[in-house]
């Protein structure tokens, strides 16, 4: 079990515990000699962490996605937190509670799907809906869906991630679809519920929220449409300009080649579906930061990200924030 979390890890500390191995880099000082940088990682964050010690050794002994037992202290470098390593070795993932390496959603899971499920069934265009059930009676897709983060870092990066994001995006896109008229709502919802299936393959997060090797190498958005094409084979008679139509927003969700998205949205269903994908990622993701700053504070820390300072309000006497 797991005694320090790095979420209560202050400068001066003693660490003694085990923590994901997140990512290291092999680097070199002025005198030639090697010194690694890490990443360890738990349910709450993450911590830097240096070696200069013993490098070869514990470089050839362990590799990014491992457990490891750590010994070191803290230090402040540069405005952050620092661990300084003087013991690293691999660690058992068979001794470890996976729960305590982590995030996950504080939403109820099961709830959300049958919410999901719910959204699916008032889908009136039977081949849309006939797409989204062979995805939701695929056990094996369920099972993935339910947990899966929606990203590594930037936003709903947490088991069950995925499933809330998708949610609230489909929840967004009904609301919005009786708000303008002549938006073909049941294609808007299908792009909602669908646009971020790939990332089910993603990533991968047994012990830790990384990319897979075919995250990497192909992207969700890739993979999505790979996953759709897997369960068309078994819908008869569907239209193919709506097969059409459904993979453009698919492919153009994150509304820029610069951002990803292979085309630009050029039709309205992918323009809402890129603006609501803006909207929910980054409201949660501002959110999460402003979770991990000081409550007692007004104002955020510098987003390097979004390049400002969020307003959290100032804290009324008599209340807790």
């Amino acid at each position: 079990m797991k005694n320090q979390f790095i979420t209560d890890i202050k400068a001066g500390d003693s660490i003694d515990d085990i923590f994901v191995l997140s990512e290291k880099n092999l680097s070199q000082k002025k005198d030639g000699n090697n010194f690694l940088n890490v990443s360890l990682s738990d349910k709450t964050g993450t911590l830097k962490g240096v070696v200069w010690d013993n490098v070869d050794q514990i470089t050839a002994g362990v590799t990014s996605g491992d457990f490891v037992y750590i010994k070191g202290t803290v230090n402040e470098y540069k405005g952050t937190l620092q661990l300084v390593i003087k013991k690293m070795e691999a660690f058992s993932a068979d001794e470890v509670d996976p729960a305590d390496f982590l995030p996950t959603t504080r939403r109820n899971i099961e709830d959300m799907f049958d919410r999901i499920l719910k959204i699916t069934a008032s889908i009136e265009t039977v081949y849309f809906r006939q797409l989204i059930q062979a995805f939701l009676n695929d056990e094996n897709f369920v099972r993935e869906f339910k947990i899966a983060p929606a990203a590594k870092k930037v936003h709903h990066a947490y088991i069950g991630g995925l499933l809330e994001h998708t949610l609230s995006m489909a929840s967004l896109a009904d609301k919005i679809a009786g708000h303008y008229s002549g938006i073909d709502r049941d294609l808007l919802i299908a792009g909602a519920i669908l646009h971020d299936i790939g990332k089910t393959r993603e990533f991968e997060y047994q012990f830790r929220i990384d990319y897979s090797d075919q995250g990497r190498l192909l992207n969700h958005i890739v993979i999505g449409i790979e996953m759709i094409d897997e369960k068309l084979t078994g819908i008869r008679e569907f239209p193919e300009d709506q097969m059409v139509l459904l993979k453009h927003m698919i492919v153009s969700h994150h509304g820029t080649r610069e951002f990803g998205s292979p085309e630009p949205p050029k039709t309205i269903e992918a323009v809402i579906l890129n603006y609501i994908d803006e909207i929910d990622s980054k409201v949660s993701g501002i959110r999460d930061f402003m979770a991990k700053e000081d409550p007692n504070e007004p104002w955020t820390s510098y987003h390097r990200l979004l390049e400002r300072h969020f307003y959290k309000g100032k804290k009324k006497q008599g209340t807790s924030q």
